[in-house]
């Protein structure tokens, strides 16, 4: 076995403290060596409780020789200037969703990261679930037909005052933030020429965000996928996938919790059956997918070509959202 990726952290949120760095410490692949934030002491503690050392900061932990590669778990408008500054400093970069905001951006980063040779991968971990890996089981036995439709939702409580999430600054709003969950499922299942044909964005005055919308997409043989996005919203995390002879639905499939079992419900005809998928870390399973994306492309190249596409045509699809959107303030 090749020795572990070396791994930096640039940025210290609250996802990667809760999942993301507790998985890894299960992860043999990948191993913790850096650690950077804004402020010293959050670093330092972080590096405590998982390992690696404090950095001065971004740059100094991106000028490290003994990091191969970085999670990048920093507010969303800066997602997309840092990879592309630790793509120049050549690491492989392993980036939370948003990976960019805008079409343009997104292509350049992997433009960027073809032309060095480099891994650059966006954190969808639903992707990377045992679900997921059913429900592309079910749907390539062809008990569903030719898909017809997929609708898809993403939908959380209200922020709290202070919550990056309402601040405009740092790439908040619940498009950035929760809409390409749905938006990522409908592109997974109805191919990458997706495009929009409505949208509708309920906009914050006074945090000078949106708060929820929903998007229309159509595909080029006439299937059409809804996705809806919120944050003043009953939670709900779900996709369902229609097709001419079935219909499947996945319920709690986005954030999935370490322990739960998911169960995959399953329309046929008359016939309804439900099918358990065994509970996963799917944060584990990314990171797998990364460190072997890095030490042995080969194995899974096919796969993260499919992702590689996917996350371009997403940020596309954001600029489509908001050129399309009937915008109302509230």
């Amino acid at each position: 076995m090749p020795p572990p990726l070396r791994l930096g952290l640039l940025g210290c949120s609250d996802i990667a403290a809760r999942r993301t760095l507790p998985a890894l410490t299960h992860t043999p692949e990948l191993r913790l060596t850096a650690v950077a934030a804004r402020d010293a002491d959050r670093a330092a503690g972080y590096a405590e409780r998982f390992g690696g050392t404090p950095a001065a900061s971004y740059d100094a932990l991106l000028d490290r020789d003994d990091v191969d590669a970085v999670y990048l778990s920093l507010p969303t408008l800066l997602h997309a200037r840092w990879a592309e500054r630790a793509l120049r400093a050549g690491k492989h970069v392993l980036v939370e969703k948003p990976l960019a905001a805008t079409g343009a951006d997104a292509t350049r980063l992997f433009a960027l990261a073809g032309e060095r040779g480099l891994v650059l991968l966006e954190n969808f971990m639903f992707l990377h679930h045992g679900t997921h890996r059913k429900v592309t089981e079910i749907l390539a036995s062809g008990v569903l037909g030719a898909v017809r439709a997929v609708s898809a939702a993403f939908t959380i409580p209200p922020r709290p005052e202070g919550d990056l999430r309402l601040d405009p600054d740092l790439g908040g709003g619940a498009l950035l933030d929760n809409g390409v969950y749905p938006l990522r499922a409908a592109l997974r299942f109805l191919g990458c020429d997706l495009t929009v044909a409505g949208a509708s964005l309920r906009h914050s005055s006074r945090f000078g965000v949106d708060l929820s919308g929903a998007v229309l997409l159509t595909a080029p043989d006439g299937a059409s996928a809804q996705v809806r996005f919120g944050m003043e919203h009953h939670y709900r995390s779900w996709y369902e996938v229609q097709g001419a002879a079935g219909t499947l639905a996945v319920e709690h499939v986005y954030t999935t919790a370490a322990g739960h079992a998911p169960v995959i419900r399953l329309a046929s005809g008359r016939d309804v059956a439900e099918i358990p998928v065994p509970a996963e870390d799917h944060f584990e399973a990314v990171l797998r997918f990364f460190a072997t994306a890095v030490l042995d492309r080969a194995a899974v190249s096919s796969g993260l070509r499919l992702l590689s596409a996917e996350s371009r045509r997403q940020a596309a699809l954001l600029d489509e959202t908001r050129a399309r959107a009937v915008v109302v303030r509230v």
